[in-house]
């Protein structure tokens, strides 16, 4: 698997970035980032993803380059760490933020779940963090495993995607709110357009093809028009027009493209400029990309499933 990646590495530049499609801009082959599971391109620091990987490790955060090594690692004090699946950089009241998603629940068994807010660190360097708030929520109808959220800080609300469900499901929270009370999700839409298999697919591949469609990371715009949605093998890209809700626009259907090879995709966010999404996986070597949605333009036809 290594010299595969080092080969796609060598073959993908970065020259293109104005053009629809992907680059293989990075790779990652040290051992801590062997489980990245969330992915948020800073909002202070050029050139600079935050990473974290899920249960089973540490509380901590990594300041990663966008070329794929690691430049810092950060302790997050305070909390417990159960499952962490994804991360959502975003600017509030003045200042850059990190959420990072203790949702995962691959055995339905939670019955509570938190989210944790720390503000961006200044310097890349070593060091322990502590959050400015935390949310503990449940969901409204029993357990459910949720490995994708995104921030959106102009409207005050937290958007969380449910991974199993078929037609995956929309969730809000409060994003700032008052107290410290257990809160309860509400659920705003389902989202349209998730490709599901077909009975060949299920035949050939039964656990392969239902894996597919499963959703896995989330991130909203910075300009917050566009939220994508990543699953094991797609991308997908939701527009919202002038002030309609983001139930109403994941009702819509998306644009869907299938990803660049990316066994196990779990990390994705949106470049600080909003111009195209970086996107990694949770295995090492992992190759980090930089994808530009081909949204308003004729996609090429997805590819069939590989047994």
């Amino acid at each position: 698997m290594l010299a595969l990646a080092l080969a796609l590495l060598a073959g993908c530049g970065a020259d293109d970035a104005d053009e629809p499609g992907s680059d293989m801009v990075g790779l990652m082959l040290d051992a801590q980032l062997g489980e990245t599971s969330g992915l948020a391109a800073s909002r202070r620091h050029p050139d600079v993803l935050w990473m974290h990987d899920d249960g089973g490790n540490p509380e901590r955060l990594f300041a990663v380059s966008t070329r794929g090594q690691r430049l810092a690692t950060y302790r997050i004090e305070g909390v417990t760490k159960t499952d962490w699946e994804d991360i959502a950089a975003f600017e509030y009241r003045g200042k850059s933020y990190l959420m990072l998603a203790d949702t995962g629940d691959n055995g339905g068994l939670r019955r509570t779940l938190q989210l944790h807010v720390v503000e961006e660190p200044a310097k890349l360097q070593n060091a322990r963090l502590r959050p400015a708030w935390s949310i503990a929520f449940r969901w409204p109808d029993g357990a459910r495993d949720c490995e994708a959220i995104a921030v959106d800080p102009r409207r005050g609300w937290i958007l969380l995607i449910s991974k199993k469900r078929v037609p995956p499901e929309l969730f809000a929270l409060p994003l700032r709110p008052s107290g410290s009370k257990l809160l309860t999700a509400r659920r705003i839409g389902l989202l349209a357009g998730v490709p599901q298999p077909d009975a060949a697919a299920l035949k050939r591949s039964p656990r392969r093809a239902r894996l597919d469609g499963q959703v896995t990371a989330a991130d909203i715009s910075p300009d917050g028009h566009s939220l994508a949605v990543m699953t094991y093998r797609y991308l997908l890209v939701y527009r919202r027009d002038g002030n309609r809700p983001w139930g109403s626009a994941v009702a819509q259907a998306p644009h869907v493209e299938a990803l660049p090879w990316l066994p196990q995709a779990e990390a994705l966010g949106w470049s600080s400029d909003g111009n195209y999404l970086f996107a990694s996986g949770e295995f090492i070597p992992a190759p980090l990309y930089r994808i530009r949605p081909l949204v308003g333009r004729a996609a090429a036809p997805l590819p069939k499933p590989v047994d």
